[in-house]
């Protein structure tokens, strides 16, 4: 593994670089709004990615670098997240397939930047589909205006709510809450299953 820091519009990012040996495509993954890299699901899903030969990136927003608990708006952090994506394209992911991830909040920027951004596919841990208890403020329309495979592993307790499938995504229902943490090992295989379902066209 190697860390490193990105320049961004709003400060620095900091990126744990994680290389396959072969590295067939690459996983960038995004933290959720209060929590940082090392949440459980993360780091199981950048381990299942890893054994299937993909590179991965966990990427950390500048405002918890610079150890701010408060999140920055939405608009810095997609600049941010594309300002990294930009530089991992152009030095250390060259012209690989890119699968832009993450958990709640990450998972809501790499949405939100996967047409800019030019990922090849989308991959969400706890999509936050609505606040808790308001499910009249639904985010539905984030996961709908991604037009390339995504794939959405919820739990089935999650108080954020469920997202509904459609065409261009699919659900992956698994036990627990937001945090995914009650049955890793199946978070694990969706990931891993869905990856090289999606990653094979990609790289044949």
């Amino acid at each position: 593994m190697t860390t490193t820091e990105i320049d961004t519009p709003h400060g620095p990012a900091r990126v744990s670089l994680h290389r396959s040996e072969e590295g067939v495509a690459a996983l960038l993954l995004g933290h959720g709004a209060g929590g940082g890299v090392e949440a459980p699901d993360l780091v199981a899903v950048a381990r299942a990615a890893h054994a299937a030969d993909v590179h991965v990136a966990l990427v950390e927003q500048p405002y918890r670098v610079a150890g701010r608990r408060a999140p920055a708006p939405a608009k810095q952090l997609d600049a941010a997240w594309l300002a990294v994506v930009d530089h991992l394209a152009a030095h250390t992911f060259d012209e690989l397939p890119l699968v832009f991830g993450g958990r709640s909040s990450g998972a809501r920027v790499a949405c939100r930047t996967a047409t800019t951004g030019q990922a090849d596919a989308v991959l969400c841990l706890a999509f936050p589909e609505h606040p808790p208890g308001k499910p009249e403020r639904s985010r539905q329309a984030e996961l709908d205006a991604v037009t390339v495979p995504t794939l959405v592993i919820q739990g089935e307790r999650d108080p954020f709510g469920r997202p509904a499938a459609a065409p261009h995504h699919e659900i992956v229902t698994v036990a627990g809450d937001h945090s995914l943490k009650t049955d890793l090992p199946a978070v694990s295989r969706a990931a891993s299953e869905w990856l090289t379902r999606v990653l094979r066209p990609l790289v044949a």
